[in-house]
């Protein structure tokens, strides 16, 4: 077979560049090699500025029009500029070295610019540029596409638990019928789970470091020992947003990427539960789902509607979860001063992320075909007058009827029982009337606690 070189949906090795690459567009400007480079030369340009602003004799402050000019660079860069980068690439084999002479091409022709080229990079080591780079990627992404995309979904969580916070749901635990719930209040408990991981990847602070080759600003010091460097690489950090990290080897140690990897990964875990849980009440019957015009849940069974979209977003929630976990049990880890497996493995962060986006589209596509069967949920709590067993066997502790849990047991377990057969057990009770009135004018759709309130609290 012949392959087109040049990358299409049929022929991209991976799904996320290919059958998933229209839910991954929104990862590009910040993860991709291009998005990546835009970053390198926003940081590098931060680098160069605050030089220029500390005082050093060699070097005065940049006019306004210098500022504009390397300010516009970042603004406006393009593929186009990428692809510029990468022709010096060939040649040093250095994707930052290849960076840095990018930016002097920028400089020929402005004065003021060409004097000052020898400040660009000025003390860095790659790692500077590129944990730097790797902090304002994920910051980014994390802060304006996965933090929004969970909290649609919370959003649609906490919509059905409000919407059906009445519903009586025949609970299972253990895959047997138990206490009934409602089916808002299941939504419910995933909705507070999910805000509580929000929380949690929302809380990480991102930190990076321009300290030098081993973290001790040797070169630094060796140009200009007057200089407060750590304070003057704390005050271009935090221009970019970021919180300098003081003790670190080449490379900043990642472990704050190890918590937001596995922050996400938490998110993660939950929403698999969720997709697995409604695939269960799907195949109960509990919901039906949507139809779209055309589609087609089997190639030889016509009747089938697969829950496609649970299905979709559970694989792929996996598959980022073992891509984050390995960048968070990886990154921590480097031989002495550093070795090239974390910039190996980092150049994966549009995977695992990739991956997450493809999932939260798709189990927000599903939640949003969902409808609720409520006659075939009622029909299932109605044949199951067992579960009553729970709250009669109580009131018979409360007012000291002996041995009730055994009672009860005998009566009910591994046997259905029937509405009429429970209510000639109670009409028996020694208990005070309206204790005896209570039960009998319970039923397995009444019996929900607090339920629906706490489903409406979400």
């Amino acid at each position: 077979m012949q392959i087109n070189p040049s990358l299409s949906v049929l022929n991209a090795v991976s799904p996320l560049d290919g059958r998933y690459a229209s839910r991954c567009d929104s990862l590009r400007p910040y993860l991709s090699e291009a998005g990546f480079m835009a970053h390198r030369v926003e940081v590098e340009i931060a680098w160069l500025i605050g030089l220029s602003d500390a005082g050093l004799p060699e070097f005065p402050a940049f006019s306004a029009d210098s500022r504009k000019i390397l300010n516009n660079l970042v603004i406006n860069f393009s593929e186009a500029d990428a692809e510029a980068i990468k022709v010096h690439e060939r040649k040093t084999n250095h994707d930052v070295k290849a960076v840095e002479y990018w930016l002097k091409d920028k400089a020929a022709g402005h004065p003021e610019l060409e004097r000052a080229s020898e400040f660009i990079h000025f003390a860095c080591t790659s790692e500077d540029i590129n944990n730097t780079s790797h902090a304002l990627m994920l910051t980014r992404t994390r802060d304006q596409i996965v933090l929004p995309q969970l909290k649609k979904l919370l959003e649609a969580l906490q919509a059905i638990a409000h919407a059906q916070a009445a519903q009586p749901l025949l609970s299972r635990t253990h895959g047997q019928p138990a206490t009934p719930t409602t089916l808002g209040k299941e939504f419910a408990n995933v909705a507070a789970r999910l805000r509580d991981a929000i929380a949690g990847i929302a809380a990480i602070v991102p930190l990076a470091k321009m300290n030098g080759a081993t973290g001790n600003y040797n070169a630094h010091l060796s140009a200009y020992p007057e200089v407060d460097w750590p304070a003057f690489s704390a005050r271009v950090l935090n221009q970019l947003g970021l919180k300098q990290n003081i003790h670190t080897i080449q490379i900043e140690p990642h472990d704050w990427m190890a918590q937001l990897f596995d922050a996400i990964a938490r998110a993660n875990t939950i929403l698999i539960d969720l997709n697995r849980d409604v695939w269960g009440y799907i195949s109960l019957g509990y919901f039906k789902q949507r139809l779209k015009e055309g589609e087609v849940g089997s190639s030889t069974m016509p009747h089938k509607v697969n829950p496609i979209d649970f299905e979709n977003a559970e694989g792929n929630l996996g598959m980022a979860n073992a891509v984050l976990r390995h960048l968070s049990e990886k990154l921590p880890i480097s031989r002495w001063q550093r070795d090239l497996t974390d910039s190996t493995v980092l150049r994966n962060l549009g995977v695992a992320l990739g991956y997450c986006m493809v999932a939260y589209d798709s189990c927000l596509r599903g939640l949003g075909k969902l409808e609720v069967n409520a006659a075939a949920i009622d029909a299932d709590l109605d044949a199951c007058w067992e579960i009553l067993a729970e709250p009669v066997q109580t009131i018979m502790r409360r007012y000291g009827v002996p041995h009730p849990y055994e009672k009860l047991k005998e009566l009910t377990r591994g046997k259905g029982i029937t509405q009429e057969a429970l209510k000639a057990f109670i009409v028996t009770l020694e208990v005070p009337q309206d204790a005896k009135d209570r039960m009998l004018a319970m039923t397995p759709r009444s019996y929900i606690g607090l339920a629906q309130e706490l489903a409406r609290k979400i």
